[in-house]
């Protein structure tokens, strides 16, 4: 099967990827794209090995280096090497006051009939004060991890 995605790497790029497994501070999984990108490299001085055979030298799957072969050509170098950021990101559910607002409520007694808060009891009790609009159980769990209260004890039902 021919190859669809060629990596030929200038003298530039090679130093680069020389230096950057040399240097050992990055992730083994982004030195381990830049071994395959080395080995791959069929310009006049790169030794142009075959997909199976860097697969085994690197103990890799043949399908895993023609991905690094993919995404060099279309991320380029430090694109295929390094991590991939998110495309999304996530914005907070609750700002400081809100927050200090769920904290002030999860270390007052517990609702009549209950010998401590639960995250959903938590959720709701913020909307029924009209703090929020909508508020999840998990934004108050991940909230309420973010706190080192030992007064704070949570129930899961």
């Amino acid at each position: 099967m021919p190859k669809t995605h060629r990596v030929e790497l200038t003298d530039a790029d090679r130093q680069w990827l020389f230096e950057f497994i040399g240097r050992g501070e990055a992730p083994a999984r982004e030195q381990t794209r830049a071994r395959v990108l080395l080995k791959a490299d069929e310009g006049p001085e790169g030794p142009a090995w075959t997909d199976d055979r860097i697969a085994d030298a690197l103990e890799l799957s043949s399908g895993g280096v023609a991905g690094i072969r993919r995404r060099f050509t279309e991320r380029g170098l430090e694109g295929c090497v390094r991590r991939k950021s998110p495309d999304r990101e996530y914005g907070t559910k609750l700002d400081g006051e809100q927050e200090a607002e769920l904290i002030r409520l999860a270390c007052s007694e517990a609702p009549e009939g209950r010998s401590q808060w639960s995250l959903r009891l938590l959720s709701d009790k913020m909307v029924e004060l009209g703090v929020v609009d909508t508020l999840s159980h998990e934004t108050v769990r991940l909230t309420l991890k973010k706190t080192d209260s030992s007064r704070i004890e949570i129930g899961n039902g």
